[in-house]
């Protein structure tokens, strides 16, 4: 799951002089100014960009996906009598909340 928006770290980047971003696997590398060799984008500063921006689209579509999963299950669950729709979505959500956590802190 992508946990930051491309745009908030091309913005960051053209503020601060950071040129040629690109993502590899789960970091982001930036040229910094008047320098010849990629870095990453040191973690404290995706983690302001993270607090000041908050989730970012795909977060929201996942857990926008997991509440309305959990409350068909419940409807569900509700008018067949049975419990197992609820340990259904329990499951999903779990899978949503792992992927909602950030390796980064």
């Amino acid at each position: 799951m992508n946990h930051y928006c491309e745009q908030w770290i091309a913005d960051w980047c053209q503020t601060n002089g950071w040129t040629d971003w690109f993502k590899e696997r789960s970091s982001y590398w930036a040229f910094p100014p008047n320098s010849v060799m990629p870095v990453p984008i040191p973690s404290s500063v995706l983690l302001s960009i993270k607090a000041e921006k908050g989730l970012s689209n795909h977060e929201r579509i996942w857990s926008l996906s997991a509440i309305a999963g959990t409350v068909l299950a419940a409807a569900w669950g509700y008018a067949a009598a049975s419990p197992m729709p609820l340990m259904l979505a329990f499951v999903g959500c779990a899978i949503v909340f792992a992927q909602l956590d950030s390796e980064d802190a």
